[in-house]
C-alpha cells in the first residue's frame, strides 16, 4: 500500500510540476506582454526562456505547504509564498547565472538584491502565490 502511495503522490508531484511551469510561463508572456505596452511597442512582444518552465515548475511544491496552510488567513499564506518564491528566484537565479545563463537581470531596478530579485515584484509574487495555491488545490479535486 505504502508503494502505491508513494507511486501517486509522485505522478501527481509530476503533473503538477508541469501544470505550474506552463501556468508561470503563461504569467511571464501575459506579464511581458503586457509590458510592452509600456515601451509602446504595438505588436506587443512578450519574452521569456526555456529555463523558466522548470523554475516556476518548483511551485508544484508550494502545493502540500498549501494544504497545511490551508486554515491561515490570506496575508500569512501569500506572505510565505512570496518569501519562497524569492528563495526559488534568488537561488536559481545565481546559479544560472554563475554559468552565465540567468535569463533575468533587475540590477539597474530599483530595490534589487544582487540583480537577481525585485522587491518591487512583491505585490505580484504574492498574487502569484496565491494563484499557484489555487490551480494546485483545484489540480487535486476529482
Amino acid at each position: 500500500m505504502y508503494i502505491l502511495s508513494t507511486y501517486c503522490h509522485n505522478i501527481s508531484m509530476k503533473k503538477n510540476f508541469i501544470l505550474c511551469g506552463l501556468a508561470g510561463w503563461c504569467m511571464e508572456v501575459l506579464w511581458t506582454g503586457l509590458g510592452s505596452i509600456v515601451s509602446r511597442d504595438p505588436k506587443l512582444t512578450c519574452r521569456t526562456s526555456v529555463w523558466m518552465f522548470p523554475i516556476y515548475g518548483l511551485a508544484a511544491f508550494l502545493g502540500p505547504i498549501g494544504r497545511r496552510l490551508k486554515d491561515r488567513n490570506l496575508l500569512c499564506r501569500g506572505g510565505l509564498y512570496t518569501l519562497l518564491i524569492f528563495v526559488t528566484e534568488y537561488t536559481s537565479g545565481a546559479i544560472l547565472k554563475k554559468f552565465h545563463r540567468c535569463p533575468w537581470d533587475y540590477s539597474g531596478q530599483p530595490a534589487n538584491i544582487r540583480g537577481l530579485i525585485n522587491l518591487c515584484y512583491t505585490p505580484l509574487w504574492f498574487c502569484a502565490g496565491l494563484f499557484f495555491e489555487k490551480i494546485l488545490s483545484l489540480s487535486g479535486k476529482k
